[in-house]
């Protein structure tokens, strides 16, 4: 059920994205913002109304709950282009700490109060969120209005209604090569990114033998390095190597860290692939300032667009084929209730235990070990499906060796003219290398 809610949520997120942002463009971000945050969040009560309509409306609510795409325009909007990269990096940092405390925080209110008040507070902040936004958040859009401004929207610049087209997203991918390159890069890296996060947590207890402590301060470690990556990291490489480059080391970590997941057999390799998942998250937020930084500012809401509508699609899809490789490979990440809460490997056919560690407090490692090794013969690769999503990250960085160093004239990058030489020049030396800009 919750693959098959995600896999429609996320292909309504891909099919509205550039829609949503497309429209922002036009009549401003702050309405929309106000739309997406209430869609997204409009699900929370029900969960203690009806889990039928919790289900349908989390559903339907993918065509609005792209919230990423209007928040990263409205980024766009008020920043220069030099500043983007860092502005990103901190968008993407609170919503990392967002994983890291509101997990644990609603595990522990479930525990000592009961789910009822999980719910009431997530209602509380969502509706408080909506508030802030009307009260508290200026429109974006006005600024760019202004007469004599070159960004000024002109009276052609309008809605055109063949936007609304539902597959406008495939329309726009395909038309501009550079767009495709982007959105292919997006898809390969955070398709096995989602997959991973849905069932990481639970790999690391069942197959890998962590306790549920070590799980949690796992989680911990990899939320606080990863805020650390997208602010402070990000903008130091960002100012040394350019945003292109930054990209490149974002997919190497990502290699690196999926590769360890899928063939570690030692607790020391997963606490290191850790602090390498953490580094990889600077990935989107370099892409989407790579975005940003080559786009007019009419059509960041529709490019944006299509970048968060592709991470929509792999949100739903990506935990289907973690899974679904899961079980080709017979590993049942299932936890046993019956065995009195202890954690072990269900494999049909298989001895049920854990392949790769003991739990905490076991003795004689060495020895279990190799009393163990008929059974670790039958699964060599303990992880196939972080495998699986090291080669698609393989190829996203070939893809990404033939990102253009300058931008090029098309219907939704900036064209080059005289008047914006200097311009384009800044913009080159933003996306490749800037060795004139203040390094950390």
């Amino acid at each position: 059920m919750n693959g098959l809610v995600l896999g429609v949520k996320g292909l309504l997120s891909f099919l509205s994205a550039p829609l949503v942002g497309a429209l922002s463009d036009v009549w401003g971000r702050k309405a929309f913002l106000i739309l997406t945050v209430l869609c997204t969040c409009m699900p929370i009560p029900c969960l203690k109304i009806s889990p039928w309509w919790y289900f349908s409306l989390f559903s339907l609510s993918g065509l609005f709950s792209v919230t990423f795409s209007v928040i990263l325009a409205y980024v766009a909007d008020i920043t220069d282009k030099s500043e983007r990269s860092s502005a990103y990096g901190l968008v993407s940092a609170t919503f990392a700490a967002s994983l890291v405390t509101s997990p644990a925080l609603g595990a522990y209110i479930s525990e000592v109060y009961g789910d009822s008040l999980v719910v009431l507070l997530a209602t509380i902040v969502s509706v408080a969120d909506v508030i802030f936004i009307v009260l508290f958040v200026p429109e974006s859009l006005p600024s760019r209005r202004n007469t004599g401004s070159v960004s000024q929207i002109t009276p052609n610049e309008v809605f055109n209604w063949q936007s609304a087209d539902p597959f406008g997203s495939l329309r726009i991918v395909w038309e501009d090569k550079l767009v495709l390159q982007l959105a292919t890069i997006v898809f390969l890296s955070y398709l096995p990114e989602s997959g991973q996060f849905s069932c990481f947590f639970v790999y690391l207890k069942l197959v890998v033998g962590f306790s549920p402590e070590a799980v949690a301060m796992y989680i911990g470690l990899v939320g606080i390095l990863s805020v650390v990556a997208q602010t402070g990291f990000l903008h130091c490489l960002t100012s040394r190597f350019g945003t292109k480059h930054t990209i490149t080391l974002g997919l190497i970590f990502q290699l690196i860290q999926l590769t360890w997941y899928g063939l570690g057999t030692q607790y020391w390799m997963m606490w290191s692939a850790g602090v390498l998942a953490a580094m990889s998250s600077i990935t989107y937020p370099s892409i989407s300032a790579f975005v940003s930084i080559l786009s007019d500012k009419d059509k960041q809401g529709t490019v944006q667009g299509v970048i968060t509508g592709i991470r929509g699609l792999c949100t739903g899809f990506g935990p289907a084929l973690f899974g679904t490789v899961f079980y080709l490979f017979d590993v049942d990440l299932e936890d046993e209730k019956s065995t009195g809460g202890a954690l072990s490997l269900v494999a049909p056919r298989k001895i049920p235990e854990k392949i790769l560690a003991p739990t905490r407090n076991e003795s004689s490692w060495i020895q279990q070990q190799v009393d163990r090794a008929a059974a670790f013969d039958w699964q060599f690769i303990p992880g196939p499906p972080f495998l699986i999503g090291a080669m698609m990250v393989l190829f996203a960085l070939l893809i990404n060796s033939t990102l253009p160093h300058t931008p090029t004239p098309s219907k939704y990058f900036r064209r080059s003219s005289p008047s914006l030489s200097r311009q384009s020049s800044d913009t080159a030396r933003l996306l490749s290398s800037s060795d004139s800009s203040p390094h950390c």
